[in-house]
């Protein structure tokens, strides 16, 4: 393939996409028992990479890493952008 043409990403499925929706509730709700700002937690997670921002609670720190952030943060965008869009 030519330097002049654009490559097409191709990131993931449908089942992915779902498998980081529960995922990410899971440790949303994990999160709020335990009486964290789940947002900033889940932010401080992606940011850094380092599971400490996630509670053992109800597995969640096992949960999340079985995602890939890059996955995660693809699955935010991808909702936000579609919820508000113009």
């Amino acid at each position: 393939m030519s330097n002049d043409h654009t490559m097409k990403f191709q990131f993931s499925d449908d089942s992915q996409e779902q498998l980081v929706n529960e995922i990410l509730h899971q440790v949303y709700s994990s999160l709020e028992e335990k009486g964290y700002n789940p947002i900033n937690q889940i932010v401080g997670y992606l940011l850094s990479g380092d599971p400490a921002y996630i509670p053992r609670h109800n597995d969640a720190r096992n949960l999340i890493s079985q995602i890939e952030r890059d996955e995660i943060i693809e699955e935010v965008v991808k909702n936000y952008l579609q919820t508000n869009k113009r």
